[in-house]
């Protein structure tokens, strides 16, 4: 196929050489030797044209396409039939090279399979009674005892034999936390071990593994796709009658066939073969300025053309790796930092989850030590010393003794917030739990509003995670039907549904959504993280890691479909126009074939307003303005970590009078001061030149009164904090303080959410992965 590609790609180009050579050719010589010489060689440049032309006109034929070539096919011998051998050369330049501009716009790039392959497991290790065998997975067979080293990717679906497997599912799921499977528990091929080695009984061989299925179906969903057909042939149905009637008029009428040749020549479709090739040359540069990949212009038609959203969760709306949101303390009156501890001995850990508490600590900026004597027991934790302390990470039952009431009212505020827990014991006893989840990406809901202006009416979530985790999600970015707990087959089945009803268009970042994003109209890939199998069975791959690029796109596409049409819609007016001044004997055919050189530009004009400003053209903030964003994003970053630890300040500093109450004082007090310093920067630094950006009367005063309400917030706050250390024992500033701070917990979620979502994008610097 590769082959055929270039091929077709080398004689395209080689077409438009000769006939352009031709053309200049003839007219030299023509010049130079005389009239018959030049006439000669712009009859064989007509010819060069005329018998690939033909040949297209067949192969569509066979295709069941009738398209506007066969005006080019009978232009070009009437051309040489009425000896008219200048207008045939011209007007076979223009159709070469309109079909090398048509094939490089429309030229698909194959759904390549390799990265999905390259994933499969190659290997397996078999038990044997002499020991260990290393076999390929070819070989494995039902009920054979292998072993699945950490690391390794699980060859074949079985039952784990002994022990427990940690396993990284998130190739099947798209679930970005890791699961742990006892003894007993059915594990599926393609899945990649994540704790320590396995030994795992198979209950399929490779052939018809979990895997080798998705493969298969990303396979066949692929080969469902029909072929881009190009624009310009869903206009030659009227256009080609009309023509072939007109020119066939003006012959009789004046009973001349040159009088039909020029009809032809000026009807010649170059402004359909080349405005809308042009036109999606352009959308696809557009889109790739902004770092988003569409392979082809059939995609970005298909694209304009959805009406229907699908997207997985994990890693699309969510940004796909778990992140540390609260620290839930069993005692709040013991000294010892339990994240600190917890922190400090997870350094040591491969786990996953023991990468995002560490990280959730040093944004906190917590100052990790060296652990000493760890042992780590998969399926259940790590312990270690820390500072003198014995510390425990991990299961309930793994990190020490706990009340029973209390440990059921933690998991149920977990699973209300869609959390896992990981509990940490210090010297025996617990001594808080650690609540860690996949963020919602902060531009997600701003998209999807851009996605239905843009023309969605549909959004449909489909995920392989649970329906209480998935659910609240999905209403959150707006999504009207969420399907849950789904297989890959059963992703690729709700694709094929909804795309019988309307246009669809796939977005996911995972292996398990490759089938499904080949089996919809569109396939949208979030590649921003590596090459996966979902960017290799896409049609569209965004390379950075924003989704609100989804919308961009959708609105390019739309804006590139319109404009091509409107250009082959003028080049069609003014070739019925040029047509009926030919028809009544005004132009000849050398002078229409300038005309229509004319015609052509103002075709080609027209589609390249693609590259101009459009509607989907957001406005952004750029140079030293973008950098003060950035800044400004930064402190942001280092700011939420201390938000999210006001609630446990607020009861701390309402607590009993004490050493523990009144570093929870200063802790605010060095909060607030940092806080109104940031806040400052925002009101004489960002909002300006926000405002300058977006225009109006006022755009940042809705955002400038939160700041009002903040300032205000803060001041209560010290006033309450130095009532409190003037009275330590008076109960009223002390509840006053906690609401108090409750409510600036609540007020800065919010205003810091609403910045990001509506500011900080305008300089494309957000991490998604904030909170």
């Amino acid at each position: 196929m590769a082959v055929r590609a270039a091929l077709t790609r080398n004689a395209h180009e080689l077409l438009f050489a000769l006939t352009g050579a031709g053309l200049a050719a003839g007219a030299a010589l023509r010049w130079s030797v005389g009239a018959g010489a030049g006439d000669l060689v712009w009859v064989l440049t007509t010819a060069v044209a005329l018998c690939p032309a033909v040949w297209w006109v067949v192969d569509g034929l066979l295709h069941r396409r009738f398209g506007s070539d066969v005006i080019a096919v009978l232009a070009l011998a009437g051309t040489i039939a009425v000896g008219e051998p200048f207008a045939g050369a011209v007007i076979a330049v223009m159709l070469t090279g309109g079909r090398l501009l048509e094939e490089r716009a429309g030229r698909r790039a194959r759904r390549d399979l390799g990265a999905l392959l390259s994933l499969a497991p190659r290997v397996a290790h078999r038990r044997t009674g002499t020991g260990l065998d290393t076999v390929d997975v070819s070989e494995v067979r039902p009920g054979e005892l292998l072993l699945v080293r950490a690391g390794e990717t699980v060859p074949v679906d079985g039952l784990v034999e002994r022990g427990a497997a940690v396993l990284d599912e998130s190739t099947l799921t798209g679930e970005s936390l890791p699961v742990e499977r006892p003894a007993g528990d059915a594990v599926r091929g393609g899945t990649v071990n994540a704790g320590d080695p396995f030994e795992l009984r198979a209950t399929n061989d490779a052939r018809s593994s979990t895997y080798a299925g998705i493969v298969r179906l990303a396979e066949e969903a692929a080969a469902e796709n029909a072929p881009f057909i190009r624009m310009a042939d869903r206009y030659s149905a009227l256009f080609i009658p009309a023509t072939l009637l007109l020119a066939g008029a003006a012959w009789i009428a004046a009973a001349d066939p040159v009088r039909a040749v020029a009809v032809l020549v000026v009807a010649t479709p170059c402004p359909l073969i080349l405005a809308a090739p042009i036109a999606f040359v352009s959308g696809l540069s557009r889109c790739a300025r902004r770092g988003v990949v569409v392979k082809g212009g059939g995609t970005l038609e298909r694209l304009a053309q959805a009406r229907v959203l699908l997207f997985d969760k994990t890693g699309t709306v969510t940004t796909g790796r778990p992140a540390l949101t609260e620290i839930i303390a069993a005692d709040p009156g013991r000294h010892e930092d339990p994240l600190l501890l917890a922190a400090s001995l997870d350094q040591v850990s491969p786990h996953v989850l023991a990468s995002a508490i560490v990280r959730g600590a040093r944004e906190r900026g917590l100052r990790l030590t060296a652990p000493e004597d760890v042992v780590e027991r998969a399926g259940q934790g790590v312990r270690g010393t820390v500072d003198g302390h014995r510390v425990s990470v991990g299961k309930a039952s793994w990190a020490g003794r706990a009340d029973p009431a209390w440990l059921d009212r933690v998991r149920d505020r977990a699973a209300a917030r869609g959390a896992i827990t990981v509990f940490v014991g210090v010297d025996g006893r617990l001594a808080a739990v650690l609540l860690l989840r996949d963020r919602v990406r902060p531009d997600a809901a701003r998209t999807f509003r851009l996605l239905r202006r843009a023309g969605i009416g549909r959004a449909v979530m489909v995920t392989g995670d649970r329906a209480d985790v998935a659910g609240p999600i999905g209403r959150l970015v707006g999504a009207d039907t969420v399907h849950a707990g789904l297989s890959p087959a059963g992703k690729v089945e709700i694709a094929r549904d909804e795309s019988a009803r309307a246009p669809t268009v796939m977005v996911g970042d995972g292996v398990n959504d490759a089938p499904a994003l080949a089996a919809a109209g569109v396939g949208v890939a979030l590649g921003a993280r590596g090459a996966t199998a979902s960017s290799e069975a896409a049609d569209v791959v965004v390379t950075v890691d924003r989704l609100e690029r989804l919308a961009e796109t959708l609105a390019i596409a739309r804006r590139t479909r319109s404009v091509a049409r409107q250009s082959v819609l003028v080049g069609m007016g003014l070739a019925l126009a040029a047509m009926v001044v030919a028809a009544l004997g005004f132009l000849t055919p050398a002078a229409g074939a300038l005309l229509q050189e004319g015609i052509d530009v103002a075709a080609i004009l027209s589609a390249l307003r693609v590259l101009g400003p459009g509607r989907d053209r957001a406005p952004r903030l750029r140079g030293d303005e973008a950098e003060l964003v950035r800044r400004l994003d930064e402190e942001h970053r280092a700011l939420w970590p201390r938000i999210e630890r006001l609630p446990a300040l607020a009861d701390a500093a309402a607590g009993h009078a004490g050493q523990d109450r009144d570093a929870a004082m200063d802790a605010l007090s060095g909060f607030l001061a940092d806080l109104e310093a940031h806040e400052r920067k925002d009101e004489r630094l960002l909002y300006p030149a926000v405002a300058r950006v977006l225009g109006g009367s006022d755009p940042t005063g809705a955002m400038s009164r939160g700041h009002t309400e903040i300032a205000e917030l803060a001041r209560r706050i010290g006033a309450l904090t130095a009532e409190l250390r003037a009275a330590p024992e008076a109960p009223e500033p002390a509840g006053d303080l906690r609401r108090t701070v409750q409510e600036l917990y609540a007020v800065l979620r919010l205003h810091f959410a609403q910045e990001e979502e509506n500011y900080f994008v305008l300089a494309d610097v957000h991490d998604p992965a904030g909170p």
